[in-house]
């Protein structure tokens, strides 16, 4: 597919039956992506966004549907007067004093599933954990408009403060973590994530 494309015509993914947006870092057809998200939400396209995949959701729903034009990451656009997915604290500390390596938000970490979500339903219990590998976060500034408006915050820290697993409402497949599932899935063992979007994927015609 033509990402640079795919920044004005989303209609050559309407013979996808399900969307990943995984993780990375930067700028490179990050317009194409979020036209992508956008698509599979207003769609019914089942979804899973991973890391930056969930960044990205965000952006784009804020954009959308909040009406936040200028919504963006803080990793893009530090510029932006709604940076709603801006860099953790003590991550931006390191960056001032250039301490890049592996000093990222790595490995496994704890997150407590929302009771009725999408999420809690596949991982079969309340809480899991997951490895990491992030600098930036969802701004809870953001959160109560978004959930207002059905953008759903179903896994946190255990604190409550770092949000890693949104849905959407009224939606049959949409998720996006924070963290890398993929890291824990096996060939014969393949993480619920997973499972939950091909089973969905499986039910869209095209």
């Amino acid at each position: 597919m033509d990402s640079g494309k795919l920044e004005t015509d989303t209609s050559s993914l309407s013979k996808y039956q399900g969307i990943i947006v995984p993780g990375g870092f930067g700028s490179r057809d990050i317009e194409g992506k979020i036209n992508a998200i956008q698509f599979a939400r207003e769609n019914n396209i089942p979804y899973l966004g991973l890391c930056y995949g969930m960044q990205l959701a965000s952006v784009e729903f804020a954009r959308n549907v909040l009406g936040l034009k200028d919504a963006s990451t803080q990793e893009i656009n530090p510029g932006s007067k709604n940076l709603v997915v801006h860099i953790m604290p003590d991550q931006e500390k390191k960056l001032l004093k250039k301490d890049y390596g592996g000093t990222m938000r790595l490995g496994g970490w704890d997150c407590t599933l929302k009771d009725g979500s999408q999420t809690k339903k596949l991982y079969g219990k309340p809480k899991i954990n997951e490895r990491h590998r992030h600098r930036y976060e969802f701004n809870n500034s953001y959160r109560k408009e978004f959930e207002k408006q059905g953008f759903q915050i179903v896994g946190t820290s255990p604190d409550g403060n770092l949000v890693e697993i949104v849905e959407l409402k009224n939606h049959p497949f949409f998720i996006g973590t924070q963290f890398h599932p993929e890291l824990k899935s096996r060939p014969l063992a393949p993480h619920p994530l997973f499972i939950g979007f091909i089973e969905a994927s499986s039910k869209v015609e095209i």
